[in-house]
């Protein structure tokens, strides 16, 4: 069942009269400091959920969808283990945690005025604003594919419509067909993410379509978890997945949508599906709050997060630059807790902490076969450091991967309860 995050007729006035509600000032508690957030995902739902326990801070927390559709795990939808639902949360349980929530859009930031503005006319004034708006693409980073493309050739890397999308059309592939991937250059969102992928749908196939193939065209010499995704391909699904490196074309493909083909080396290669995952970029807002540079990116203090173009915002999650965690759900959530920390300390007497940091990835190779990797990381020079780093070992025993598995679901459990409220079914 899908967590609705308001009753219908609530979520059609919060869509509509958010710009009437929010003309006139909040009311606030006598002195308390104005904390609003963008992006209900894992960093921002984090934040907010730790800073509205905090005395003295009024939280908002905009995000333009209702219902938040968990890119993480959304692979397990892919292969046949999940159910759509089972990656759906509502925000419904955020007001009694102490929350406003407010469904809309964020379209820009006035930094003289501490003001953000909202499409659907209102205007929130803030003493600290946190951006977690997560990835936007890079049009035109594939040659060939525009966003426009995505009904034909999906990408399915913000979870949702696309996810369901790439769902059908790889149930209804031909028997014995072509999966292409395109996988995105560095950096990107969940590193490992794009393999998992593959070992899902490898998985789907051997049950519904045991002679397709499929096709990974890689811009990256290397990519996460290179030595286990591989040995997992050869144990589980023997002659199926072939990689194309930059070595042998994997930079510079070129895409014929229209015609299912991919082109490599000038030699045009017809495929069945086409899975695109282009090059990555900071969330639009943070661009038009004028806090990315020429990578794309946000950059910031990793002793804080906050933006180094303005100390009164934080970026978080995938869209700050910040060292050397990945972009994941699980670094967002152990960046949430630094920037609430560190809000609470600039607003109040609260006391602040030394800033540390984790991440752990986990990847499903198979039903039972999980491996992981992760490290540990203190701020540095303005920068986050890794200081200690650990993956799962090739010919791991099935025990142990059996244990991994279990952990990574745990884990999502855990994480979606502490956001949302509610576990996955």
């Amino acid at each position: 069942m899908i967590r609705r995050a308001v009753p219908v007729s609530r979520r059609l006035f919060l869509a509509t009269g958010a710009a009437t509600l929010l003309a006139a000032p909040a009311v606030l508690a006598k002195g308390a400091a104005r904390v609003v957030i963008v992006g209900g995902g894992a960093g921002g739902a984090s934040v907010a959920r730790m800073l509205a326990t905090a005395p003295g801070i009024q939280v908002t927390l905009v995000e333009a969808k209702p219902v938040y559709t968990t890119c993480f795990f959304s692979n397990l939808y892919l292969g046949g283990l999940r159910s759509f639902d089972s990656l759906q949360f509502g925000y419904d349980r955020m007001s009694g945690a102490g929350v406003q929530m407010i469904h809309d859009r964020a379209i820009a930031v006035d930094r003289d005025r501490r003001v953000l503005a909202l499409a659907g006319g209102a205007r929130l004034s803030y003493d600290r604003l946190v951006l977690s708006p997560g990835i936007d693409f890079v049009e035109g980073s594939v040659r060939g594919w525009m966003m426009d493309d995505a009904q034909t050739m999906p990408h399915a890397y913000r979870a949702g419509p696309q996810t369901q999308l790439l769902g059908r059309l790889l149930r209804d592939m031909p028997q014995g067909g072509l999966f292409a991937m395109v996988a995105p250059p560095n950096p990107y969102r969940c590193p490992p993410g794009p393999y998992e992928r593959v070992s899902m749908v490898a998985h789907l196939f051997t049950r519904h379509n045991p002679t397709a193939k499929i096709l990974i065209f890689d811009p990256k010499p290397t990519f996460a978890k290179q030595a286990l995704f591989t040995e997992g391909w050869q144990h589980h699904y023997p002659g199926m997945v072939e990689r194309i490196g930059p070595d042998f074309g994997g930079a510079d493909v070129q895409l014929r949508p229209a015609d299912r083909q991919v082109i490599v080396d000038g030699q045009a290669q017809p495929v069945d599906l086409c899975n695109v995952i282009p090059a990555q970029k900071a969330g639009m807002i943070a661009d038009l709050a004028g806090l990315t540079n020429d990578t794309g990116w946000a950059p910031v203090d990793g002793t804080t997060m906050t933006a180094l173009a303005d100390p009164n915002i934080h970026v978080l999650g995938d869209s700050a630059d910040q060292g050397d965690m990945p972009k994941s759900a699980y670094a967002a959530n152990s960046q949430a807790r630094v920037v609430a920390d560190s809000i609470a300390g600039q607003l109040t007497d609260a006391p602040s902490y030394a800033p540390s940091y984790a991440n752990i990835c986990w990847s499903l190779l198979a039903p039972g076969d999980a491996v992981r990797v992760g490290a540990r990381y203190v701020a540095q020079n303005g920068r986050i450091v890794a200081t200690e780093n650990f993956v799962s070992q090739p010919s791991e025993d099935d025990d142990r991967r059996r244990a991994t598995a279990v952990e990574a679901e745990s884990w999502y459990d855990g994480i979606t309860t502490e956001l949302f409220g509610e576990s996955a079914v």
